[in-house]
């Protein structure tokens, strides 16, 4: 039998082995350099964010705008390199509830700000609505779990900023950016059933 390019049919599956092997180190690699760029969009918008507050002074007048900033940046920025940079919209909105916190901000507030900014500022860019919605959720309650946040409260106000936002776009887009929250915050008691109605189901069969 004539042996596979890549060596499938070695009898020893040594070279099947050392390709196992290498593609295994390729993505550890790979998910290591995700982590590390993650980690340094949380840190851009934390320092960014922090930073002009803290410079301001004025951190219960200027969060709003300041968050609104950050997210334009973000989306300005997809707009030259392609929305698939939109991916770290949850890396940017974890960060910017982070750095609105370390100088003493509204929590809640800076929530629902940035869900509320994340959504308008997808439609702007032609980017998938519901996608950026669920992944800037995700970025706030992770955001607001690694500071010992309330929540529940915190998920709500950021489902319903969403949805309050998605609202401007049209029913469609109410309904995508809905259905897809309820994932983006299951497990999180009294939410689903608040801010997030059922998401939509098919009529059922007579």
């Amino acid at each position: 039998m004539a042996e596979h390019k890549y060596g499938y049919s070695d009898p020893s599956g040594e070279k099947t082995g050392k390709i196992t092997a290498t593609v295994k180190q390729g993505v550890t690699n790979s998910c290591e350099i995700i982590r590390q760029v993650e980690s340094g969009l949380v840190n851009l918008a934390r320092n960014t964010v922090s930073d002009t507050l803290s410079a301001t002074g004025g951190v219960a007048n200027e969060a709003v705008n300041v968050t609104r900033d950050v997210l334009k940046g973000t989306f300005s920025a997809a707009e030259e390199v392609g929305t698939g940079l939109l991916d770290s919209t949850k890396s940017i909105a974890k960060g910017i509830v982070l750095g609105v916190t370390d100088v003493g901000g509204d929590l809640v507030n800076a929530a629902s700000q940035t869900a509320r900014t994340a959504v308008k500022g997808a439609a702007d860019v032609g980017a998938d609505v519901a996608v950026v919605a669920k992944r800037t959720v995700e970025g706030i309650l992770e955001a607001t779990k690694e500071i010992g946040g309330n929540v529940e409260e915190v998920a709500t106000v950021a489902v319903g900023g969403a949805i309050d936002a998605a609202g401007s776009l049209g029913e469609s887009a109410v309904k995508a950016v809905r259905n897809i929250l309820v994932g983006a915050v299951q497990g999180v008691k009294d939410v689903a059933g608040t801010a997030v109605p059922k998401a939509d189901k098919a009529p059922e069969k007579k």
